[in-house]
């Protein structure tokens, strides 16, 4: 870890180019997982919980978070997102939002698959919150990644 690409020669923070790396399909899977109670994941997964469709907010949260990752992480590379998808599943403990993002580019989607999935949690935190004080985002994690120099790889 002593080459860290985001410094520069004099230690100072700067965006990588990536100006000479090869186009290549690039596909990144992240996950949010999120505590509720059981009332709460109930009224979620069978839409009846007050400010209506939760799941569709959701979800448009969770792509529109991964389309603005540029603007909210620092020295992210801004790229043309090819495709998102996001799937809310029910978990033992509440919810589990996976978002998978996936471009041509001559950089990873990492960033946006775990921005995407972390908006989707607190979108879904809020649409919670009046029926679950308890609700929490206890992970947001990379599962899998593939393209690019380093290959593919998976939790």
């Amino acid at each position: 870890m002593t080459d860290l690409s985001h410094l520069d020669e004099a230690g100072d923070a700067h965006m990588v180019d990536v100006g000479s790396k090869p186009i290549t399909r690039r596909r990144a899977v992240a996950e949010a997982l999120v505590d509720l109670a059981s009332e709460a994941a109930e009224a979620l997964f069978g839409g009846t919980l007050p400010k209506g469709d939760a799941l569709g907010v959701v979800r448009v949260a969770a792509i529109m978070g991964a389309k603005q990752t540029a603007a909210l992480v620092p020295l992210c590379h801004p790229i043309g997102l090819d495709h998102v998808a996001v799937a809310i599943t029910r978990v033992d403990n509440g919810a589990r939002i996976e978002v998978t993002c996936e471009v041509e580019a001559r950089t990873g989607v990492e960033m946006e698959a775990m921005t995407g999935a972390s908006i989707g949690a607190v979108a879904l935190y809020d649409m919670v919150k009046g029926v679950d004080r308890s609700a929490q985002i206890v992970a947001v994690r990379l599962l899998a990644k593939s393209g690019g120099r380093s290959g593919e790889w998976t939790r």
